[in-house]
């Protein structure tokens, strides 16, 4: 059902009989899905690859969710299987810009417990494991590294280009991807199907929330320096792109750990109430407001500062795409110090309680519990798509203490912001929208996102 707006309450939620419920999808669904988004990719040129046999399709993916139900030495089945020939891949080619393909000497069967036993020795942010698209057998692994981890998780492009072949990521227990190279077919996660992506760092208001008034004024700065060098106008949109992907490292990091987290992104003009007043929140381990708090925002704008200088003699605008294909040496090294800095961010989630930040990034601390007597949230909209249209009430007694606490907050400080991760890697933005505690689910963004 819609929600509809109103002045001060959101609309009464119906019966529970009538809340968003829906038959659990399995493989042979995922299969369906897949074919015809796979089609419809084709005829809108996004892919040219031909669509294998529906019924060896179907073997496939079946054998690749009985896989993810295995447990290996204790620990969940998660791969990444690739559906192509071995021929297509460049048998001299490796890492960091290439791919490394290692043929076995005579084809394994494609079971899943071939799949489970292989699982160590191709770990999932590393390599793939190939076998050909009839299902015929696991004919070899394919060692990527961690490079083309990068544009998806937050970061600058690498050299290294996805392959365009079939791919099956598996990323937990009954947890399916389906791609060709860099397109999303279909997903299957917690018994549903989703088609594409929906990625949420798109949406006009998150685009919005990234470009807070203070980031954007300070990069916009560095481009009318008082040195006479040549220099390029920073795109408005810049800032707001470069803290989304900032957050992507976070979250992905977060997510790969598996141990769940939370981070709370608050407007820097409610800093003092956050510290000082425990109605909302309680701050154990809070930082000293200096620089390094601020060591994101200054990267940033150190980042800027070069790019414009960078591209001054070329062009009048400069971008993202300037900034991900640039090679300038100071570019790169701030940029690793952007990774290490999200690194940091994720760490921080390891112990109890959530990351605190301001919409600039800034990091206030962490440790933070969110007060127990905010008054409960029985039911929150689940949005369907970016921009909220389309949206089911759901009961939240069904999720954890982490989820429901974001509840809490989100609803009694309505400009707050809360991702939400939990162990299995799922990915909740949590907010105030349209009168009601609304979430989001961040569906894959590409073959590689766990």
């Amino acid at each position: 059902m819609t929600l509809h707006p109103d002045d001060d309450q959101p609309e009464e939620p119906p019966p529970l009989d009538r809340l968003a419920s829906g038959d659990l999808a399995y493989p042979a669904d995922l299969t369906q899905r897949v074919v015809a988004r796979w089609r419809e990719a084709k005829t809108a040129g996004e892919i040219d690859v031909p669509l294998p046999a529906v019924g060896d399709l179907a073997t496939i993916l079946s054998v690749c969710y009985h896989a993810s139900l295995l447990r290996e030495e204790g620990r969940p089945v998660t791969f990444r299987l690739a559906l192509s020939e071995p021929g297509l891949f460049n048998d001299a080619a490796g890492p960091p810009s290439g791919l490394h393909r290692l043929m076995f000497a005579r084809p394994l069967p494609l079971d899943q417990h071939e799949l489970r036993r292989l699982t160590p020795a191709a770990a999932f942010s590393r390599s793939l494991i190939g076998a050909t698209s009839a299902g015929e057998g696991i004919w070899g692994i394919i060692h990527s590294g961690p490079q083309w981890l990068q544009s998806v998780r937050g970061g600058r492009a690498t050299e290294q280009a996805v392959p365009h072949v079939p791919i099956v990521a598996v990323t937990g227990p009954g947890r399916l991807l389906m791609s060709v190279g860099p397109v999303v077919l279909a997903e299957l996660r917690d018994g549903r199907l989703s088609s594409g992506e929906l990625d949420i760092f798109e949406a006009r208001w998150m685009q919005r929330r990234l470009a807070a008034a203070d980031l954007v004024h300070r990069v916009g700065r560095v481009a009318r320096n008082e040195t006479a060098e040549p220099r390029a106008e920073i795109d408005s949109a810049f800032a707001a792109v470069l803290a989304g992907h900032v957050l992507r490292r976070v979250l992905a990091s977060v997510r790969a750990a598996q141990h769940g987290g939370t981070l709370i992104l608050i407007p820097r003009a409610r800093v003092s109430e956050f510290l000082s007043d425990s109605r909302y929140v309680q701050v154990k381990y809070a930082f000293d407001d200096e620089e390094p708090r601020k060591r994101i925002l200054t990267l940033m704008t150190a980042i800027s500062k070069e790019l414009a200088l960078t591209a001054g003699h070329e062009t009048s605008t400069v971008g993202w795409h300037a900034y991900e294909t640039s090679r300038a040496r100071p570019l790169v090294e701030m940029d690793e110090a952007l990774f290490e800095v999200a690194h940091l961010v994720a760490d921080l989630t390891r112990v109890d309680g959530a990351v605190l930040l301001t919409d600039s990034l800034e990091i206030l601390g962490f440790g933070v519990e969110i007060a127990g007597e905010l008054p409960e949230v029985s039911r929150v909209a689940r949005a369907h798509d970016l921009d909220a249209t389309t949206r089911t009430w759901v009961r939240t007694d069904r999720v954890g203490t982490r989820h429901r606490s974001a509840y809490r907050l989100c609803q009694a400080v309505r400009d707050a912001l809360a991702f939400v991760v939990s162990q299995d890697g799922g990915l909740r933005f949590i907010r105030w929208h349209e009168q009601s505690v609304a979430y989001w689910e961040q569906v894959a963004t590409g073959p590689w996102e766990g």
